[in-house]
């Protein structure tokens, strides 16, 4: 299955693609904002996008909307360090199939949402 990871922080970017790398994901791209993750998931095509709700540019629950008008959209996975209840109804309005927070991120997490 492959796999955009998109965050801000570029450490963080490198663990977790290194992470989900090693359980079985094919990381086939990062980005560090919501323009690029835009241009990066229409360019790759990656199944799924693991995406961080705080971008620099616009936030992750606008990137996942556009990115689901797309054609073959990716199943997205939204994440953030804050806790999915401080962000209510947003994430289900999104359209993202569910969130990991970022402690409790694995490739297991991340399967057992877009499995």
């Amino acid at each position: 299955m492959t796999i955009l990871v998109v965050d801000d922080h570029p450490s963080f970017r490198a663990i977790v693609s290194a992470v989900l790398g090693a359980e079985g994901f094919d990381v086939v791209g990062e980005a560090g904002d919501g323009a690029a993750a835009l241009e990066a998931i229409a360019a790759l095509r990656p199944d799924v996008v693991l995406l961080d709700v705080q971008l620099p540019d616009m936030n992750g629950f606008d990137v996942a909307i556009r990115a689901l008008g797309g054609i073959r959209p990716p199943r997205i996975v939204l994440t953030s360090s804050r806790d999915a209840a401080d962000f209510g109804p947003l994430v289900a309005a999104s359209g993202a199939r569910g969130f990991v927070a970022k402690g409790e991120l694995s490739g297991a997490a991340v399967a057992a949402l877009v499995g």
